[in-house]
């Protein structure tokens, strides 16, 4: 424990050390500030008294007098925009004390093991991190103590600085065990003691205020004359924030090394297993919202419990992994999220936020953005979607005026059938179609990339097929685009209502902040099309059904077994304009590609 203790203290020596380095780029910024205003001092005491007497001196006093004063309005100037300029606070979920008192209650009790402050309050984010965020800004509303319900001594430092408000990644909430969770946080934790020390403090403070006044700067402004001021304070701001961005960032390195020496003496065994698990959480996090949440929200629809899914997700991933074989007995144990009195409320207000921060998503549900739960998924999401990217294919179909397909014996239909598209891709005379040019580039978005290189390799029918369904993609992601504006209260936080809203503190111009995907090329939207209707094929001739996998999103069921091995044959129609595997495969799965379908 001595040793623990003094790499402790070195660590936080050593934070304090460049706190104060931090700190003293802030003298000098102000010492330079004020120093043509003593020299302007000392010319017009000198005249006076007769020290400083002659044309020279009176000259020196009429040109620096004025230049003190235009320094000192500036320096006032900057030093109000930093001052005043709102700091950026992460998109969370408020959780009050009265939501969690378990939860409040670990955390206090693992503060006092550690022998730091408690944190001042609790929130939590859509993502796989934890981290300590300083909340006590003015513009951020009242101090979290008095917010929460929080006692004085849990949430400030002895000194009087307000301790940082502790965010936990949602999904640990859900997949971990409590003592998991409490491993993984005990050096989070600990950050408290060093980051409420005044000196440090004072530093992030300053740093902040910085980078906010930066962002005031760079913020789009009318008027010349404003635009001119507010560039000479980014100036000075970006000059005085790389005065001490390697102070800085090595104080934060001795800050995070401080912590986690501190913590190394709270439930060492467990740690190990904790960290583990904190990985299987980001792999199956990660699957659970490019596989399953992104086709719903590009829906209109969010899942509701996603925090919950990614329990599916997880237990899925290991069971086919095998990646452990006490899996089942830890699963036994009491989860995290029970610490919690409300675990639904919550989990559906970080579903929302999520959706918001990954995909870009309004703010509360409504008509066209309404939740969705997970037994409803494969009806309401993946029979919708694949149909409605049927109906879209076919409406290209129709403005390219490509007739209804004529199928040996089998009369002419004029409904939307399979038949249809598969005769239209299929290119009896590759060499006698050359691939047009790419289509112009469609409205910039959420939706399909640009047309490229990439269709270079497919057929002159497919290639215009996928050019046409990037535009009508984007024209209908364009028209819904419509931003709603913000709620005055956080999303779906109905257990702990907030005196101010933290969501409404940070810009949501740019969503989706953390985009999952880049946008899809032509050739992907073509084959995810050309996919919809083979399913929608499958389930109204050949008795499929719509189907949910944890790890892959939607997915087609015919006879109760996961239909596999569809995309090598789309794939070689869209590029090859060749449909022998393709109607192979349909004909092994009983499909008839002649019959109409059901579209939207």
């Amino acid at each position: 424990m001595s040793g623990s203790g003094t790499g402790t203290e070195a660590g936080a020596q050593a934070a304090r050390s460049r706190a104060v380095a931090v700190l003293r780029v802030r003298s000098q910024a102000l010492a330079v500030a004020v120093l043509p205003a003593a020299g302007a001092v000392i010319l017009l005491a000198g005249g006076p008294t007769g020290h400083l007497p002659g044309t020279v001196w009176d000259l020196a006093r009429w040109v620096l007098t004025p230049l003190a004063v235009l320094v000192l309005l500036a320096a006032a100037g900057v030093a109000l925009v930093v001052a005043r300029a709102r700091p950026a606070v992460s998109p969370t979920v408020p959780i009050a004390e009265a939501a969690a008192p378990e939860l409040y209650r670990m955390v206090r009790d693992l503060a006092d093991r550690l022998d730091v402050p408690a944190p001042s309050a609790i929130a939590l984010t859509p993502d796989c991190d934890s981290w300590l965020e300083d909340r006590t800004h003015p513009a951020h509303g009242p101090p979290p103590a008095e917010e929460h319900g929080v006692t004085a001594a849990a949430g400030r430092h002895p000194d009087g600085v307000a301790t940082p408000v502790l965010v936990i990644g949602s999904p640990f909430l859900w997949w971990m065990r409590v003592g998991e969770l409490r491993a993984v946080l005990a050096p989070v934790v600990a950050g408290t003691g060093p980051s409420a020390h005044p000196d440090i403090a004072a530093a992030r403070r300053f740093v902040r205020g910085l980078d906010a006044a930066v962002a005031v700067a760079s913020a789009p402004r009318r008027g010349p004359v404003f635009r001119a001021v507010l560039a000479g304070v980014g100036w000075a701001a970006r000059v005085l924030l790389r005065g001490c961005r390697g102070h800085a960032a090595e104080m934060e390195r001795s800050v995070a090394a401080a912590a986690a020496e501190r913590a190394q003496a709270v439930d060492y065994g467990l740690r190990i297993v904790a960290q583990e698990q904190v990985g299987l959480a980001y792999a199956g996090w990660d699957r659970l919202l490019t596989r399953v949440a992104l086709p719903a929200w590009r829906m209109g629809r969010w899942p509701s419990r996603l925090n919950a899914g990614v329990v599916s997700a997880l237990t899925e991933l290991s069971r086919r992994d095998r990646l452990a074989e006490g899996f089942a007995s830890r699963l036994g144990e009491r989860p995290a999220c029970d610490l919690l009195e409300e675990p639904g409320a919550v989990d559906e207000a970080a579903s929302l936020l999520a959706a918001r921060l990954f995909h870009g998503g309004p703010a509360e549900p409504g008509p066209n953005w309404s939740p969705v739960h997970w037994s409803d998924y494969p009806e309401e999401v993946v029979d919708r979607k694949w149909r409605t990217d049927a109906a879209r294919l076919h409406r290209v179909l129709d403005v390219l005026r490509v007739r209804p397909a004529a199928d040996g014996a089998a009369p002419v239909s004029d409904g939307p059938s399979l038949s249809r598209v598969l005769d239209h891709l299929t290119n009896p005379d590759p060499a006698a179609e050359p691939v047009p040019p790419a289509a112009p580039t469609p409205p910039a978005g959420p939706g399909p990339a640009p047309e490229d290189e990439d269709l270079a390799d497919t057929t002159a029918r497919s290639a215009a097929l996928a050019a046409r369904l990037s535009a009508e993609l984007a024209r209908e992601e364009a028209a819904a685009s419509p931003r709603p504006a913000a709620p005055s209260t956080a999303p779906g936080n109905a257990a702990a209502p907030a005196a101010h809203d933290p969501v409404a503190l940070w810009d949501d111009r740019a969503l989706p902040l953390f985009p999952l995907q880049p946008p899809r090329t032509a050739r992907e939207l073509l084959a995810d099309h050309v996919t919809a209707m083979v399913c929608c094929a499958a389930m109204d001739t050949a008795g499929a059904v719509p189907g949910l996998d944890w790890l892959d999103g939607p997915v087609l069921l015919v006879g109760g077994e996961r239909a596999a091995d569809l995309s090598p044959q789309v794939l070689a129609l869209i590029e090859d304009g060749d449909p022998a595997a393709l109607r192979l495969w349909l004909a092994r799965q009983g499909i008839r590609p002649e019959k109409p379908v059901r579209l939207v």
